[in-house]
């Protein structure tokens, strides 16, 4: 019997989500409804002019793999998450996050380094416009993942995105292998 149903592996981004005036996006340069990676300065920076001027809404555990998780649990379902956050009161808000939604994770996980985030930017037609800065999820590696788990689940689950980070490939490519191994179904994003 499986110990989770899904068993995922992403990049780890706190969200931070804003509501912005469009005249605010224009004057960043950033597009409407559009993402955009970003350097930890540039990042910094935005997150500055955010809180001077504009409306925080609040926090959240994110990343395209998470979301999938959280939302395969709040349907019912078991899941893991293996993920890369750092030593840092964001990646503890991270993986708590998680845990609350009911997906379990690993300490393996958290390793020295800046966790990353994602500037969620929503104007006032509700669209969304994105800055993300990676940090340390950008270097995930097998290291970080606790595939015990992998070994009776139904699914294994991969964020596509991982695809941008030559150690996630290894990873990737030894989260394939195991779950080849074990009967487990393969879902790519």
């Amino acid at each position: 019997m499986a110990t989770v149903d899904l068993f995922a592996i992403g990049n780890a981004l706190i969200d931070q989500e804003f509501k912005v005036s469009n005249e605010f996006l224009t004057q960043q340069g950033l597009p409407k409804g559009t993402m955009h990676l970003a350097d930890g300065e540039t990042q910094a920076n935005l997150y500055q002019k955010l809180q001077a001027t504009q409306s925080y809404k609040g926090q959240a555990s994110g990343g395209s793999a998470a979301n999938t998780s959280v939302a395969f649990s709040a349907l019912g379902g078991t899941a893991f998450y293996g993920c890369r956050v750092g030593n840092d009161e964001l990646g503890s808000i991270y993986l708590s996050g998680l845990n609350e939604a009911g997906i379990q994770t690993a300490t393996q996980s958290i390793s020295e380094g800046v966790t990353g985030t994602c500037m969620v930017l929503i104007s006032p037609d509700s669209e969304r416009t994105m800055q993300t800065y990676l940090g340390i999820t950008a270097e995930l590696t097998a290291e970080q993942i606790d595939f015990e788990p992998l070994k009776t689940a139904k699914w294994l689950y991969i964020e596509g995105y991982l695809s941008t980070s030559d150690s996630a490939r290894v990873a990737v490519k030894q989260a394939r292998a195991l779950a080849k191994a074990h009967g487990v179904k393969i879902a790519l994003s």
